[in-house]
């Protein structure tokens, strides 16, 4: 239809201010849109940043409180560091772990490094103590990238020689350990250095060695018992497979904790005073923390006859020497470490079918008569231990020669194995590492640390 001049001036204009009013609607929406996609991608990028930038106030402050998030999550690669205070000396484990989320970590590297003589040493001397701890926190600094100093957990936990100690001296001792640990760069919390109690030092036993066995991923592998033997105490822990172990343990021989979102309900007990130093003790017949009077001999069954000379526990030297020839060493040693163990260990029947590691003193003394390679470990038997008990004592009853309390250690050895349950014929598997990490309770401690710090989030 034709239309006039006019009438299309008309419908122009009337086009133009729809037109007009559809453009300012869309630019309105277009700004709004572009700031709430602004909006996203910086909440996103925000999110998306590694928890070391999140988590920079709380490394700071240095105090109880967590941020809300975890100190793994979204962070690929992170460490621990782990002093281990043990009664013969004072040892740093530096773990480095990587973590995808929701996945439990894998240890990727430590380093180790170990100091003499232990925390408990230095008792009447404590501002002596913290040159070890600075040397060994140097150690540290140079393994753990700089960027990431405030965000490594650092933890020191003491085991049988502090928990032997007066309850004030130790505390003296862990007070100067945490001031030099509050200067530190590292990430520290209220409760970085404590005694641990035997349990824990159990528990944290068994989760390093079925960590590094795989048991800990694989909920159908069989899960492996732990025996450790230390200075000042010695632990066995196990996962019952019976209900029938758990309900007839006597009180504080079971415990449960909670780890990588499963429970666990360990039958583990820590004998305080039978680690092999302190045992040597009670052998002797000699009492933790008082010296003997003048002129004063520590006289023992288990030493060569003939034999005399001093030996230095806890700092304290006691002058000890063999009884005269009589009957044979082995059977008169046999005899006194029997009578020291006299109901002091509970024997579980189930341990007679677990599979068990033994770490400690049980690999060193192994190791020195030539029953295990010093470096791979080995498999042994009770009775390869009675055997090596018999034939040390023997020998030795001609030549003390230059270890004279060999007979002794291995007989004690032989005896609490048995006193603990464990046939002659029981297989023990016996190594300090695995897969190059150090079989000690450090790395369960570490895991079972960080685990909690995470749980605190939530």
């Amino acid at each position: 239809m034709f239309r006039s001049n006019g009438e299309e001036k008309i419908y122009t204009a009337s086009h133009l201010k729809i037109t007009m009013k559809i453009s300012k609607r869309f630019f309105a929406f277009g700004i709004l849109a572009c700031i709430a996609i602004y909006v996203a991608y910086i909440k996103w990028h925000l999110d998306s940043k590694p928890v070391v930038g999140a988590t920079e106030g709380v490394a700071e402050s240095r105090g109880d409180k967590l941020n809300h998030r975890s100190l793994t999550t979204d962070l690929s690669v992170f460490y621990g560091i782990m002093f281990d205070a043990g009664s013969t000396g004072t040892r740093i484990h530096i773990f480095k772990f990587t973590q995808q989320p929701k996945e439990t970590p894998k240890l990727t590297h430590e380093t180790f490094k170990a100091l003499k003589p232990g925390l408990s040493a230095y008792a009447d001397d404590v501002e002596k103590s913290s040159q070890g701890i600075k040397e060994l926190l140097e150690v540290a600094k140079k393994e753990v990238p700089m960027e990431l100093w405030k965000f490594t957990p650092l933890v020191l936990k003491a085991t049988a020689g502090l928990r032997l100690l007066p309850g004030e001296k130790a505390q003296k001792l862990l007070n100067k350990v945490k001031e030099i640990f509050q200067a530190s760069p590292f990430f520290v919390r209220d409760n970085c250095v404590s005694i641990m109690n035997g349990t824990d030092e159990g528990i944290s036993a068994w989760i390093t060695i079925n960590f590094l066995t795989g048991s800990l991923d694989d909920p159908q592998k069989r899960s492996v018992g732990m025996l450790d033997l230390g200075g000042g105490s010695t632990q066995i822990t196990f996962l019952p497979r019976t209900e029938a172990t758990l309900q007839t343990s006597p009180a504080g021989h079971t415990t449960s904790f909670q780890m990588f979102n499963n429970t666990y309900k360990l039958y583990s007990y820590s004998y305080l005073g039978l680690g092999l130093m302190s045992a040597r003790l009670a052998i002797l017949g000699g009492v933790e923390g008082k010296p003997l009077g003048e002129g004063e001999e520590l006289i023992s069954p288990c030493l060569p006859p003939g034999f005399k000379s001093e030996w230095q526990h806890a700092e304290i030297v006691y002058k000890i020497k063999g009884q005269k020839a009589g009957e044979p060493l082995y059977e008169s040693c046999s005899n006194k470490v029997a009578k020291m163990l006299y109901k002091k260990v509970h024997k579980a029947e189930e341990v007679k079918d677990l599979d068990f590691y033994t770490f400690s003193y049980y690999y060193d003394r192994a190791a020195e008569i030539g029953l295990i390679d010093k470096e791979k470990g080995g498999s042994l038997t009770v009775g390869d231990f009675e055997i090596a008990a018999k034939y040390v004592c023997k020998t030795m009853e001609i030549s003390p020669g230059s270890s004279p309390f060999l007979c002794m250690d291995l007989t004690y050895i032989t005896i609490l194995l048995q006193e603990l349950g464990f046939p002659k014929t029981q297989v023990f598997k016996l190594a300090r590492k695995i897969d190059n990490v150090e079989t000690s309770w450090a790395l369960g401690a570490t895991f079972h640390y960080i685990d909690s710090l995470n749980r605190l989030q939530y």
